[in-house]
């Protein structure tokens, strides 16, 4: 006669105590798991948000430096009584001027441009408008709704360098008093909200365009001159 001999210890399975214990660690585990996913998805998050902060304030500073550096000597404006010849306005929060536009909007010659500090929502705000200078008038500045450059700006001001009969330079100032000759260099220092993860860099451009190679004295013919030049001898060349 056989005796079959069983186990009961193989045969009992999992206690109450060690499938809560499983279940805790592998509760744990999940939850570090999931902490550390998160924590990687707000760090890739922040990364993106800075690249695009950093980004958009390095395309603006580009625009403002490039249009600065352009600077025409072309009226857009004439003070009668004074019999004056406007082609540059300037103050610490607003400048008025002449340059060409980037690219395919440069398209009908030279405009006349305006960028300004306003308040916005979330501080001050850069903002960027334009229209020919062909039959200029001031309304037509109001024509399309402003481009805003950048935003969440907590102060700024534009600054002028000049220089006096001698020729000798002259220290900034923040407001531009000579509105029949340009600024010998645009300043724009703007500091921006304590919670933007960018600075703006300091922007001072020289204006490049010899002041004395654009006859301003013309009025109208003047400006068609200057155009014709510009189609006929874009790069400059002595004829």
């Amino acid at each position: 006669m056989s005796v079959l001999i069983v186990n009961s210890r193989s045969e009992r399975g999992f206690t109450l105590v060690e499938l809560l214990l499983a279940m805790t660690l592998i509760s744990m585990l999940l939850a570090l798991a999931y902490g550390g996913l998160r924590a990687a998805t707000q760090a890739a998050e922040r990364g993106q948000k800075l690249l695009e902060v950093t980004g958009g304030i390095r395309s603006s500073h580009q625009f403002v430096r490039r249009q600065l550096n352009q600077l025409q000597p072309l009226p857009f404006e004439l003070i009668e009584q004074d019999n004056v010849r406007v082609v540059f306005l300037g103050d610490s929060r607003r400048i008025q001027y002449v340059a060409p536009m980037p690219g395919y909007l440069g398209q009908g010659g030279p405009q006349v441009q305006v960028l300004e500090l306003v308040p916005g929502a979330e501080g001050d705000q850069l903002l960027f408008s334009h229209a020919l200078l062909q039959d200029f008038t001031i309304e037509r500045l109001l024509d399309r709704d402003p481009i805003v450059l950048l935003d969440n700006i907590a102060s700024g001001e534009f600054q002028f360098l000049s220089r006096d009969e001698e020729g000798n330079l002259m220290g900034w100032e923040a407001t531009w008093t000579q509105p029949d000759q340009l600024p010998v260099a645009v300043s724009l220092d703007l500091a921006l909200n304590s919670d933007s993860p960018a600075l703006w860099p300091p922007l001072m451009a020289g204006v490049r365009v010899d002041e004395s190679a654009v006859s301003i004295g013309g009025g109208r013919a003047g400006y068609q001159d200057v155009i014709r030049d510009l189609v006929e001898n874009p790069n400059g060349d002595e004829r």
